[in-house]
């Protein structure tokens, strides 16, 4: 963002004003940003460029692997584009991704979904999320090769004068119902021209290490909400899931979560609740869409779920979301 900021003749003193950083500390390879602060300097990317049109999207299409460090180096080693694909998620917490990003396979094609924050304001939404999906973009193309396109680029977001309008061989579609990249399967079922087993175990094993380290710093609550944040729902999140991905024990990651006043279920389901609101509140998928979006087996498993944690049905929710 401070890149881009200079591109646009923008001083870093005025991208970092209010978020308490300082160049020195951004320049140590071992600082840990927090979430607040990133937020603030793209608070102040997008009030400095007068809210440029597609400015996230463009910003993400100019990140390279290197951008993303060891996580980059693991995922140019995989063997294939889904062994790729299978390294981010399990390592999204080590990128910059402020939305939830889900995977799945419909036939012929894949899908990857982006889903907001419902706490982050408009702008924001559209900035992060656009960021996210232009990233992914360019991992993609720059993992796969760059004969990599897309069969669609789906946005939720109305469509701004003098945005983008092509991205990969696709047309933008504004006003989707989801923002969401799909492409063909089979651009990630191809052998990889710089596939190194030995090189991705290596990643493997820093990445996990630097989710250890990461755990370190930050409170456990902290990196827990992160995590959920961004969490790709294809079921309930597991305990002993989040346990292997910080290399330590269920029993010693539940205790350190009482130690801090919290538990992994009520976390979890807050995360599920927020995200559940949200795309019932949206419209644009169905409810049986959302169930499966939110990782449960069926509707009724759902729609029990939305009335234990709101008090409320979620089509009834959605009545009084549209008569408000």
């Amino acid at each position: 963002m401070l890149a881009y900021g200079r591109s646009r003749k923008i001083a870093p003193a005025a991208l970092l004003k209010g978020s308490r950083l300082t160049p020195r500390q951004l320049a140590d390879p071992d600082f840990t940003l927090q979430t607040a602060q990133e937020m603030a300097v793209a608070a102040n990317l997008l009030a400095l460029t007068g809210h440029e049109p597609d400015l996230g999207l463009k910003l993400g299409l100019s990140y390279q692997l290197s951008a993303y460090g060891l996580l980059g180096f693991g995922l140019l080693s995989s063997a294939t584009g889904m062994a790729a694909i299978a390294f981010a998620r399990r390592y999204l917490a080590l990128t910059f991704a402020y939305v939830g990003m889900a995977y799945r396979r419909a036939g012929q094609c894949d899908t990857i979904t982006f889903e907001p924050s419902p706490e982050l304001s408009a702008d924001l939404q559209r900035f992060f999320v656009g960021r996210a999906m232009g990233a992914t973009c360019r991992v993609l193309r720059d993992v796969i090769g760059s004969d990599f396109e897309l069969v669609s680029f789906d946005l939720a977001f109305a469509s701004e004068p003098g945005g983008k309008s092509h991205v990969l061989g696709a047309k933008l579609r504004h006003g989707r119902r989801a923002n969401a990249l799909v492409f063909g399967h089979a651009q990630l079922e191809r052998s990889l021209p710089q596939a190194n087993p030995a090189t991705a175990a290596m990643c493997e094993r820093m990445c996990a290490e630097l989710l250890s380290r990461r755990r370190t710093r930050l409170d456990i609550v902290s990196f827990l909400q992160e995590y959920l944040a961004t969490h790709a729902f294809e079921g309930p999140p597991q305990l002993k899931d989040v346990a292997a991905l910080l290399n330590t024990s269920e029993r010693t990651l539940k205790r350190r979560l009482q130690a801090e006043g919290a538990s992994f279920r009520d976390m979890s389901n807050a995360a599920r609740k927020a995200r559940a609101q949200a795309l019932v509140s949206d419209r644009r998928l169905s409810m049986k869409e959302i169930a499966e979006e939110l990782g449960f087996s069926d509707l009724s498993s759902f729609s029990q779920a939305y009335k234990r944690w709101t008090g409320v049905a979620p089509n009834l929710a959605r009545q009084r979301t549209g008569s408000a």
